[in-house]
């Protein structure tokens, strides 16, 4: 079918999900982050409030992926998925309406259930067409579009701030954006057709479940991973506009966050042809603890910098590993392990925020909550060294990576 856009329908639907995920993370999601301490100056916004409303974003998001990972129904997932980028859209524009905590709550909520559709149900919609249409099963360009939608985030806040716009007027303005992102993420994704007969059948000869070990050390792990990531991803904006010699470059800061994360699903695949998932997953949670004490360590913007490179290059690789992880596991349905993976990720990312907010109102800066951080992402690191040793799901998931074709 022609477009506007001379692209195959391959490429279609690759952009429809980059969209959704700048959409759903980007903007419902991410724009939070550097707009956060344009609230706190211009409105009553305390840190631990702060953290209360990105709590509230994390558990909104835990109950989308808990629902999407409930349904079997491929139609019933479009459906959803569609839902997802109308609410997106709303709580964007419900943010600007009133300066109202409970409305933010309730807007931060929303906006986190919106940004499960782009993470869950997109990648697997997207996954669905490609194998039904023959096409290689890959999803880098999809997961790209959640680094792209936080430079997005972070260069539209500075350019808004640059034209002196007041924290409500930044609301619209993203929210206006969001209506445009709609229209190719709901349009160049096709509706699903309905699945070939035998494929549940299909799933079932082919999962391999994990053992109990693996999954409880996993469980762990990610819960570990989980508390790390959702700190920077929160507070790292905040963290650099306080510091005196830092002021103003928070967004650029943020933006570098985004121009790192992009590649980095082809980076750590690579990675793991090299040295297994769990040497991988390993090696980016060793990395990204020295991303995320860096700010604690030094207040110099070289030091800064490289923490968001740090931090950026590998919290969307721990992500995508253990999505591979779980297609590994359940080929025709990864959903099944992701539901419990999503559960103590998502934990974590409630707890993480409302814990940091209070001890950075409490201490008047961050840096105990970064410690803490880096801490629970070392603990995970040490768990999957353990898992790595004494497991042989671990070993036979390592062994598929590094004999997998390059191609």
């Amino acid at each position: 079918m022609a477009t506007s856009l001379d692209l195959s329908p391959r490429y279609r639907v690759l952009l429809a999900g980059v969209f959704s995920q700048i959409l759903c993370i980007g903007v419902a999601r991410f724009a939070y982050t550097p707009l956060l301490p344009v609230m706190q100056q211009q409105t009553w916004l305390s840190d631990a409030q702060g953290g209360w409303l990105a709590a509230l974003n994390y558990a909104g998001y835990m109950l989308g992926a808990l629902v999407a990972a409930s349904m079997h129904s491929i139609r019933l997932k479009d459906t959803l998925y569609r839902i997802t980028l109308l609410l997106a859209v709303v709580s964007t524009a419900g943010m600007a309406l009133a300066e109202s905590f409970w409305l933010w709550a309730a807007m931060r909520f929303v906006a986190g259930f919106s940004s499960s559709g782009a993470m869950l149900l997109a990648s697997g919609l997207i996954l669905h067409w490609l194998i039904g249409h023959r096409q290689r099963g890959e999803l880098g360009i999809h997961f790209a579009g959640l680094g792209i939608g936080i430079l997005v985030a972070a260069l539209a806040v500075e350019l808004m701030l640059r034209l002196a716009l007041d924290w409500q007027a930044q609301w619209w303005g993203f929210a206006a954006l969001a209506a445009a992102l709609l229209v190719p993420a709901w349009r160049w994704l096709p509706r699903p057709e309905t699945p070939l007969a035998g494929a549940a059948d299909s799933a079932a000869r082919e999962s391999t479940p994990p053992t109990r070990t693996f999954m409880r050390l996993m469980l762990a792990a990610y819960f570990c991973a989980g508390y790390g990531y959702v700190i920077s991803a929160t507070f790292i904006v905040t963290i650099v506009e306080r510091e005196p010699l830092l002021a103003g470059a928070g967004n650029w800061a943020f933006a570098l966050v985004g121009l790192a994360a992009a590649p980095t699903v082809m980076l750590w695949d690579l990675v793991a042809r090299r040295i297994g998932y769990l040497g991988a997953l390993i090696t980016a949670m060793a990395v990204q603890v020295v991303g995320i004490l860096l700010p604690a360590l030094t207040s110099s913007l070289a030091g800064v910098l490289l923490s968001a490179v740090l931090y950026g290059g590998t919290f969307l690789g721990c992500v995508s590993l253990v999505l591979t992880m779980a297609g590994r596991l359940y080929p025709q349905s990864p959903a099944r392990l992701m539901g419990r993976m999503t559960l103590a990720y998502g934990l974590a990312q409630i707890a993480a925020p409302a814990l940091t907010g209070m001890l950075a109102e409490a201490t008047g800066h961050y840096g105990l909550g970064l410690w803490l951080a880096g801490g629970f992402v070392a603990l995970g690191a040490l768990l999957l060294a353990w898992l790595r040793r004494v497991d042989r799901t671990a070993q036979r998931l390592d062994a598929e990576a590094t004999l997998s074709p390059a191609g």
